[in-house]
């Protein structure tokens, strides 16, 4: 997952260091507090600072590794405070609708490449609504949006379900819960195939098996 970078405008300071370390650990628990001080642009001192706040915080937690260096590792709190911080940044920095057209343009062309034609996305948010634009560029189906959210039937002209379809009804979901993803991601994962389950890279979820049955 890309970094944010410390200028990014309009997140507070301590929650752009907070973000950056949080990803640097998600992307390699080996990394040295002076690998993050390097990356952050701050002092060792603070990225240390910073660190033991997150670990008081339960974000991040530590263990001994050979050689009398440490191993960091995000706890499932930390996982979710990562998930918000970065769609703070997103949002607040008006990156959203830039990253997700994007990464909307790179999913369903895996999707149109591997012949998957009816898609699902699943959670209402300003993503849901960016997908819906994207998807217009490709030979694909959007089927519906997969919500349990009352007194919402439509969203961009989809119909709004809380039913999860199977793999006879859709041939892909794409991930769209922009406040809580991975939870989103591990309950479709729970009765959809796990590899037909795509997200943006941005929402920073890390893939797992569904334990089920690949279905044919």
């Amino acid at each position: 997952m890309n970094k944010v970078k410390s200028d990014a405008p309009d997140l507070d300071n301590e929650a752009k260091i907070t973000l950056g370390l949080l990803n640097m650990v998600d992307d390699n628990s080996a990394t040295s507090q002076r690998s993050m001080a390097d990356d952050l642009g701050i002092a060792l001192g603070l990225a240390n600072a910073y660190l033991k706040r997150c670990v008081k915080k339960g974000l991040i937690k530590v263990s001994q590794a050979p050689a009398n260096r440490y191993a960091y590792y995000l706890t499932p709190k930390g996982f979710s405070e990562k998930s918000r911080l970065t769609a703070e940044y997103l949002s607040q920095s008006f990156n959203l609708f830039r990253h997700a057209r994007a990464e909307g343009a790179e999913l369903f062309a895996r999707c149109q490449n591997r012949g998957w034609k009816r898609i699902a996305l699943y959670g209402i948010s300003d993503l849901t609504e960016i997908m819906t634009l994207s998807a217009r560029d490709f030979d694909l189906e959007l089927i519906c949006v997969i919500s349990d959210a009352g007194g919402v039937s439509e969203i961009a002209g989809l119909r709004v379900t809380p039913d999860m379809p199977g793999p006879h009804d859709a041939d892909a979901i794409i991930i769209c819960d922009f406040n809580n993803p991975q939870p989103a991601y591990n309950a479709v994962i729970g009765c959809f195939p796990a590899e037909r389950v795509l997200a943006p890279k941005f929402l920073g979820i890390k893939p797992r098996s569904s334990g089920k049955r690949r279905q044919s």
